[in-house]
């Protein structure tokens, strides 16, 4: 990556560990599903990969399926057999928002927090036996926590079922499918520094889903078609990193956004930080600077040598009012005029003093 990258939320730079473990699989080749001895060797590489990638949930590898990404892994949670009713929080991410066109929303607070009032409101008084509610760990473009096990005691005791996408939780909290009472959780390989187009449907013990990509009997029949082996491998050393490394890289993550926005009062009085009053991860700071619209922030920003986005990346080319922050009930006059600042683990104290450079000729054309 050029310039100071700040842009991890929407994809991780790679970690060297997994990017070098990818290469040696890819050099190698074998197909996971033959019985000769390369195919054995494929077939034992990726299910000790399988078995670091449950880690992030505290979950058993047999229950991990592996998929093409968190995009997938929420279509196939959302497509659940049995599903009659589903609710989904208003901040959810798009990918889980359009497999449900339907569904029935949940809103936040203005804190962006889901309402927890409301959520127990739409499960009281009715059969929930096929009723599935969605509701993120982490959410994308403020960072904001969920309070997942309140969540999940309201959902456990409606009779409904549970699905977490956990993609921007996975290596900065704790992470137990168990504890957690969720049917199914969703991971994805290049949030946290491997390669894209690998992600993971995590099961609860004893849950079923119905494969959506038939042809073979792959991933217990829960998925067809030869596994990506190549990004299996590099997910689960991006994991086995993110899980070592976890407390001290998301503490110094911490101070260096926390200087960031403190700075920020200064070289940008005007700027707002959204989703701050509530639990927010480490890495994420969502901005907003009225009288400059996001999409103008975030071209500006670029030609600094700052690289932020502004809303979802699975939107980008399309930079309008963020739904988040409109459910939040923010005004469309910050809801259009905010970035998203992400920071990882190659960041440093350089990617935090250009940011505020840059950010700070910009707010001064407000």
């Amino acid at each position: 990556m050029t310039g100071a990258y700040l842009d991890y939320n929407a994809t991780c730079i790679p970690r060297p560990a997994a990017a070098k473990a990818a290469a040696e699989v890819l050099a190698e080749g074998g197909n996971p599903s033959s019985i000769h001895a390369s195919g054995r060797k494929a077939r034992g590489r990726l299910e000790s990969a399988r078995a670091e990638i449950a880690r992030l949930a505290n979950a058993r590898a047999e229950d991990v399926v592996l998929t093409s990404g968190a995009t997938e892994a929420n279509t196939q949670a959302l497509s659940q057999p049995g599903v009659t009713r589903v609710l989904l929080s208003d901040i959810e991410h798009p990918s889980v928002l359009e497999a449900a066109p339907m569904a029935q929303r949940v809103p936040v607070t203005p804190a962006g927090v889901v309402d927890l009032n409301a959520l127990r409101a739409l499960l009281t008084g009715q059969d929930n036996s096929g009723t599935l509610v969605a509701i993120m760990a982490v959410n994308n473009e403020t960072g904001v926590i969920q309070p997942l096990v309140e969540v999940a005691g309201i959902v456990a005791e409606a009779g409904a079922r549970l699905h977490v996408d956990a993609v921007q939780a996975a290596g900065r909290i704790d992470l137990d499918i168990a504890s957690l009472g969720t049917a199914t959780l969703s991971l994805s390989g290049h949030k946290i520094g491997g390669p894209t187009g690998v992600g993971a449907l995590v099961l609860a013990k004893g849950t079923t889903v119905s494969a959506m990509i038939l042809g073979g009997g792959q991933e217990r029949r829960r998925r067809g078609g030869t596994e990506n082996l190549v990004g299996a491998v590099g997910f689960a050393a991006a994991a086995s990193e993110v899980l070592a490394s976890r407390d001290d890289e998301q503490s110094r993550i911490a101070a260096l956004r926390d200087r960031l926005e403190t700075n920020l009062a200064t070289e940008a009085p005007n700027a707002m930080i959204l989703g701050q009053q509530a639990p927010r991860v480490a890495n994420t700071s969502c901005i907003a600077l009225p009288g400059i619209s996001a999409e103008r922030q975030v071209i500006a920003m670029d030609l600094g040598g700052v690289q932020v986005s502004a809303g979802s990346a699975c939107s980008s080319g399309k930079v309008a009012a963020s739904h988040v922050l409109t459910a939040m009930g923010h005004p469309p006059e910050i809801a259009g005029t905010a970035i998203r600042v992400s920071l990882g683990w190659a960041s440093g104290e350089a990617d935090v003093d250009a940011f505020l450079e840059a950010y700070g000729r910009l707010a001064a054309k407000a």
